[in-house]
This record gives C-alpha cells, structure tokens and sequence, in this order.
C-alpha cells in the first residue's frame, strides 16, 4: 500500500485525510489587447446571502510566445477509468517541461495583480462565510496562493492546495507565509480537479477561482468537491464565463477559444460554467454575476457559495 507521491512526509492530520490506495500497474499505452462594450453593467455589486444553514486562472498572460513549442492537447479527454488520482492525473493533464510551468508560474504571480485588486471586494465578502468551524479546506487550482490572505486567520486551519503544475508549490508557500498561515497547516499535492486525492467526507470548504475554465471535465470535478466535502459543506467559487448569447464578446470568444486552450494551458472561453454549479446537485447555492473591467476578454464572472 502506498499514498499518494509526497503525502508521507505530510503531518498526520493531513496523511489520514488522503486516499490510500494500491498502486495500479502503469497504463498503457494573445494576450488581445480589446476593450469591448457587451452592453452589460461594469459591476455587479457583490452581494451574497447565506446559503444554507450550516452556515485557472485567466491565462491572458503572454503565454502565447512559448506556446508553438509545447505539445499540448487541446481537445477535452475523456476521464481516465482508474480510481487512483496519479492515474488520472497523468492521463487527464501530462506533465510539461519544467521551464514551461516555471513560465506560466511565474507569469500568474506578476501578472495577475490588477485582477486581484478588482476582484479583492467579491473575495472578502466570499471568504467571510468561513467560520472557525471550517477546519479542513482544499483548494482547487491553488496556484500561487491568492487567496490565502482571505482564509488564514481561521484558527486552528488544515489547508491542502491542489495543482498540477508542480511549479505553483514555492509562490504558494511563500503567500502562506505572507498569509501568517502557519508551515504545518499547508500542503500542496500535485493533482487534478477530476480526481481529487483527499477522501470522501472530509473537507469543511472546498475553494476553487479561476479553475473549472481549465479542467478537462467539469462535471466530472464537480462530483469530486460534493465526495470530499461534509455534509453541509461549503464550495466557495470565482469562475470566468461565455458572454451573452448574440453579443459581440460572446462571438469574440467563440472565435478565439481554440487559441485560448493552446496558449493558456486548456483554459476556455465559452463554458456555461454558472449552469453547471447550478445543475451539480447542491442542496442549496447561491450564484450571482458580475462584469470586471481589468480582464475584458474574460469580464463576465459567476461566483458563489453552494452547500453540500
């Protein structure tokens, strides 16, 4: 028996909240510079109410020059039928060349501040819903750790950030540090929104900004954050999202999605990612809607609370 690469050295909470599962054998085997005008407000304001009771990113970075070099597919496989994560994994999102994930790292740490200062208010109010009783979080995509500063005061916190991209790990640590997120209360697992490496009924909130835009499958991811959350548990989301119908942005993006895939790490255009959430199968949700001005390619936004 053996758990997943690098939860051995994890602390013991951390190490009983992983899956641990026999080894199967090995499988066989522009940047655009638009200011468009959708005839939409520019902001919505950020309002959410309680849900219930219980109380990946952009891609728009530049990434475009590196691009012809790396061979990635665009087109969404279908989910690998092995249980165990690492499969999955390396079927659904093969490792790129480090000097690649080390690009895109770097390019998301310098060049997503603007968004994050735009999206800042939508965040606090989002995050102010985790309560002390919310224990053991598991972030989805968690990238470089923008959010951390949003979630780190909650006492006696267990955080278990999931990324593929092996790269995202150091300018994690180093926002939990800046968060005052203590060393042993954070965890980065290399892993998949589609096979999550954390067992069923375990987490309190399950964080995901800018994720299921990039994933392969996002029912699929979905199902894995209702297994691993709680009963009453809490799915905290940030999502880009496809323009109106018949609108100028929309057809922009219909028109440049396949591009977007190539240059951005498989992150789309057009996905109704809001109506997903909404058909997930969550006792309750509550989803609004919001239009920001610093990512225009990308402005239309879904973002909410749903409960396990």
């Amino acid at each position: 028996m053996q758990c997943l690469s690098g939860a051995a050295a994890l602390p013991p909470t951390v190490n009983s909240l992983l899956f641990i599962r026999p080894s199967p054998p090995p499988p066989r085997t522009l940047t655009l510079a638009v200011t468009l005008n959708d005839g939409e407000p520019s902001r919505s304001e950020p309002r959410v109410l309680s849900c219930c009771s219980c109380g990946r990113r952009t891609g728009l970075l530049g990434a475009a020059a590196a691009a012809p070099l790396l061979p990635i597919t665009t087109f969404a496989a279908p989910v690998a039928s092995s249980s165990d994560p690492t499969v999955v994994m390396e079927r659904l999102r093969p490792p790129r060349p480090d000097w690649y994930e080390e690009f895109y790292a770097q390019a998301m740490e310098e060049g997503m501040r603007s968004y994050e200062a735009e999206i800042a208010g939508y965040k606090e109010k989002l995050f102010s819903y985790l309560t002390d009783k919310s224990k053991n979080i598991l972030e989805l995509g968690v990238g470089t750790g923008p959010n951390f500063k949003y979630y780190a005061t909650i006492n006696d916190l267990t955080v278990i950030g999931v990324d593929p991209n092996k790269q995202m790990e150091k300018y994690a640590r180093s926002a939990a540090v800046a968060a005052r997120l203590p060393e042993t209360s954070f965890s980065f697992i290399r892993g998949v929104a589609e096979a999550l490496p954390v067992r069923e009924n375990t987490m309190d909130a399950v964080i995901g900004t800018l994720v299921l835009c990039s994933v392969k499958d996002v029912d699929t991811a979905l199902r894995e954050v209702k297994r691993v959350l709680k009963p009453g548990g809490l799915y905290v989301f940030i999502e880009h999202v496809a323009a109106r119908d018949g609108s100028l942005l929309r057809f922009v993006q219909g028109t440049l999605d396949p591009l977007q895939q190539f240059v951005a790490d498989g992150c789309h255009l057009t996905r109704q990612t809001g109506k997903q959430i909404s058909d997930a199968g969550f006792s309750s949700i509550d989803l609004k809607t919001a239009f920001l001005s610093s990512v225009s390619l990308i402005s239309p936004h879904v973002y909410g609370i749903a409960c396990k």
